[in-house]
């Protein structure tokens, strides 16, 4: 297996493909860019003839999908190669295959994860009625307002962001949208487009505000800035076990593409 921490090495080896379905690959791309463009953070790119995978500076290992005979071997080529993983994230037929190999070829157990869908935005349909009030891009003006809800939406979800550290989080490269009546009711934010494909990551609505309609009218006006700004492929992310949040995606054009599954090794 071919190994590099040189971010533009593995992009003129393994871009293509990964630009190739960029809806699919809408992690591996944002997450490549941002180190492009920042520096590497100690990132190992992998590849393997048709394998493609990273190891974050955490251990935790993405996998580009592939067949389950090629995770097997790729596990094998991590083992041999003496480097630990604590856990895996892909495709949730790849990382069940590969976690089956990692668990048979080192004895670690194997504990489930994070698990999320994958929407990919087919026909954009506004909700109706359109609740009270209007979308507003927000700037450099905006930040400290945007870095309370950003706080606010990972405490939600079980996420640790420390404010100090925000720029070099996951939420301080996005573009932050508010949904405003007196003042904001509800956020969303979107990824740089890359390869055509633009992410809307993450939609909050404080817990006292939901149920008004607020979460999918932003979530309309950042997916319809994303059409406008020329994107090909909008995307987003649920919990599958949302039912609400799902069928809000639904009603708004967003298809079910993929799940994704993330194990943790001990």
């Amino acid at each position: 297996m071919r190994l590099t921490e040189d971010v533009h090495d593995f992009l003129a080896r393994a871009g293509d493909f990964l630009r190739s379905r960029p809806a699919l690959h809408t992690t591996p791309l944002t997450t490549l860019e941002k180190l492009r463009l920042n520096g590497n953070d100690g990132t190992v790119f992998g590849r393997l003839e048709n394998a493609l995978c990273y190891r974050r500076p955490s251990g935790r290992l993405t996998l580009a999908s592939l067949p389950p005979e090629q995770a097997d071997a790729l596990a094998a080529e991590w083992v041999a190669l003496g480097h630990p993983l604590s856990g895996v994230l892909a495709e949730h037929d790849t990382a069940t295959a590969f976690t089956e190999a990692w668990r048979r070829r080192t004895g670690a157990s194997a504990v489930p994860g994070v698990r999320v869908r994958l929407h990919r935005l087919g026909t954009l349909t506004p909700p109706e009625p359109v609740p009270e009030g209007r979308a507003r891009a927000l700037g450099a003006p905006d930040r400290t307002e945007i870095i309370r809800w950003c706080t606010d939406f990972a405490a939600a979800v079980g996420e640790a962001l420390d404010p100090d550290a925000w720029a070099a989080s996951r939420f301080g490269d996005k573009h932050y949208t508010f949904w405003e009546t007196e003042g904001p009711v509800a956020m969303a934010a979107s990824t740089t487009m890359v390869a055509g494909m633009i992410r809307v990551d993450p939609v909050y609505t404080p817990a006292h505000l939901r149920g008004q309609g607020y979460a999918g009218a932003v979530t309309v006006a950042v997916s319809q800035a994303a059409l406008d700004a020329g994107a090909t492929d909008v995307v987003l992310y649920t919990n599958p076990s949302n039912a609400t949040s799902n069928a809000l995606y639904r009603r708004i054009g967003y298809v079910p593409i993929a799940e994704f599954t993330g194990f943790d090794f001990a």
